[in-house]
This record gives structure tokens, sequence and C-alpha cells, in this order.
């Protein structure tokens, strides 16, 4: 059935669908019936998949990824479609329109997506109103960023600012230094500006009575000499876990006709060509740290056969994005169907 829904859907602009989509869903979930209606075919509660990572008590493992609710917009519905957790963003300190539109594209060949959307959202006050005012009962983290306009010398400021600001209406936090979309961003993944950056928020942190747990989302291209200088680093400044990965600016072994994705141009791409290099670095992160350091695994997971060579890699929790898309609101349930059964 959403097969053909998708199929449909597919025949028009991503982003526009996107939005569609979810201000659809989040009208029909107005309707008390239709709610009831969602959660029974959606969610999934398996006392065995309840587990706690750096802290928290996550109802499942399956997450939803940072972008897809970049203003903290749809959490109620999110939740009915049995998230185990969502992460919000990314948020940077002023409102900010993002990169110019076409800036959303699928690859149906390659089951993927590429996009270079730009931190695009509402600015950290926007954002921290709207969670406030929302009832919810799911975990939620805040992804982090700096503004287009803002030097990377100054970009510990921006990252200073969305912690203040969203600290009380989030259960954890992701720095985000390595979306490809903003230009000069993964210069801040060298770990001289990550230490910086990094050490000024755990200062913050350390400063509040409850402190929140503090993660950082790592690009899939980095070499072995920067995964190592992250390690050391994420323990030199006591992180709580890595999200590995964020989008890729490779393109290779793509099914999708060259002429097609050169035309598309720059951005980050996601789905299953990702899957095989979020893996490797999920395992080598593991291995290093000796699976001591809590990692998020992003990057192709569809199936729950994907989502446990992930969890086998060394993540303790998983998150989905494009996955989600392609695969339909059922992905939670069958994932977690199937790993309730191990």
């Amino acid at each position: 059935m959403y097969s053909l829904l998708r199929n449909l859907l597919f025949n028009f602009d991503a982003e526009a669908v996107h939005h569609f989509s979810m201000d659809s869903l989040k009208r029909l979930s107005e309707v008390p019936v239709f709610q009831e209606l969602l959660a029974k075919n959606f969610r999934f509660d398996y006392p065995s998949l309840h587990k706690q990572v750096f802290g928290l008590p996550f109802k499942n493992p399956v997450g939803l990824g940072a972008g897809f609710d970049k203003n903290g917009l749809y959490l109620r519905e999110l939740e009915t479609m049995g998230f185990g957790f969502i992460e919000v963003g990314t948020v940077t300190p002023l409102p900010q329109a993002g990169n110019d539109k076409p800036r959303l594209f699928r690859l149906p060949k390659d089951q993927a997506i590429i996009n270079r959307m730009g931190f695009n959202n509402n600015g950290v006050k926007a954002v921290a109103e709207k969670l406030r005012a929302t009832k919810r009962n799911i975990i939620v983290g805040g992804n982090i960023g700096k503004n287009k306009a803002t030097t990377n010398e100054d970009a510990w400021k921006d990252y200073e600012i969305c912690m203040n600001e969203l600290f009380d209406c989030i259960d954890y936090f992701v720095v985000n230094v390595s979306s490809p979309n903003t230009p000069g961003l993964r210069e801040l993944q060298e770990k001289s500006s990550l230490r910086k950056i990094l050490s000024q928020l755990q200062n913050i942190n350390q400063g509040r009575i409850n402190t929140k747990p503090l993660l950082l989302k790592i690009a899939p291209d980095l070499t072995v000499g920067q995964l190592d200088d992250i390690i050391e680093l994420a323990q030199e400044v006591k992180l709580n876990g890595l999200v590995a990965t964020n989008t890729t600016i490779s393109r290779e072994n793509l099914q999708t006709e060259k002429e097609k994705v050169s035309q598309i141009g720059l951005g980050g791409l996601s789905g299953k060509p990702l899957k095989q290099k979020s893996t490797q670095i999920v395992q080598y992160i593991s291995k290093q740290t000796n699976g001591g350091l809590p990692i998020i695994a992003s990057g192709g997971i569809f199936t729950a056969e994907d989502a446990k060579e992930k969890l086998a890699a060394g993540a303790s929790l998983i998150q989905v994005w494009t996955g989600f898309v392609y695969e339909g609101p059922a992905i939670v349930k069958r994932i977690c169907e199937d790993l309730s059964k191990r």
C-alpha cells in the first residue's frame, strides 16, 4: 500500500511532499479516532527493547535522525509512529532560510537522497518555545549548529547560545559540525577547533544542576587519523557519545545516471549507498574504545537486518531518515518486531 503512495508522491518535489505529508498527518492526528488508529498500527512496545543509554530510558532503540523535524513541529505525530526517540534540528541561534531551492533530491535507483538544505530552521528561541508547549512522552534530542554568517572563529558562541536556550526542553544534545551544506563547517571537526567548542559546552553543562548528555555527530568522510583524533578528544572532554554518521560528499558506486547526479550538484548523500561506510566507522569507534563510548548509528538503515548490522558493529541506538522516506511509517514497527525476537 505504501509503495503505491510513495510512487505517486515521488512524482512531485521532494521538499514540498515532505511538508505536505507531515502537515496532513498533523491535521488528521487532531481527530482522536485517527490518532488511536495510527498508534494501534505503528507502535510496538516490548519490554526487551527498553534500554538505558547515557542515563536516559529509551522505549526502543530506533530513533528519527535530525533534519526530518527541524523545528519540533511534529513530535506527537512522530511519537505515534513508534519511534524510541526523535532528534530535532539542526537548530541555529538565528532563524535561517537555508540554501536556494530545489535542495532535496531523490535517487530511487540507489534508495538514496541528496540534500543541501543548509540548516534551514526557525531559530533556537522559536524551537525552544515550541518544544516547551508540546506535551510528549518520548526522548527528544537537540541537534545544534552555527549560523551560516558566523565565522568558524566565533562558532563556539553559536553552540553556546543553542545549548543555553534549549537546555530545559530537550533530553540530550548533539553537536553538528559535520554537515557538508554549510561552507567551512566541516573544518570544525579538526581537533583544535572541536576542543574549543566541546570544552565550552561541557563547562556550561557541568555548571547546571542536572547535566545533559552531550554527543558529537561526525562525517563518514573522515580519515582514520581524524577519527582517532575525535575518539581521543571525546574521551578527553568526556563526551557521552557519538552519532555516526552524517551524510557523505562521495558519489561512488551509484546506480543513478552520472548526468543526473551531476545536474543535482552539491549536497550530502544519505541512504543505502552510505550503509557500509557508516557501519565500518561504528565498528572502528567501538573497537578503539572497547565499547565504552555509546554510539548512535545512522546511515542506510532500511530493514531489521540493517539495524542488526549496526547494533552488532557496536551501536547502542540507531536512527533512520532516508529509510523512513522509502519504507514508510511501518519501518519502526517492523524493525522493533524483529529485534524483539533476538
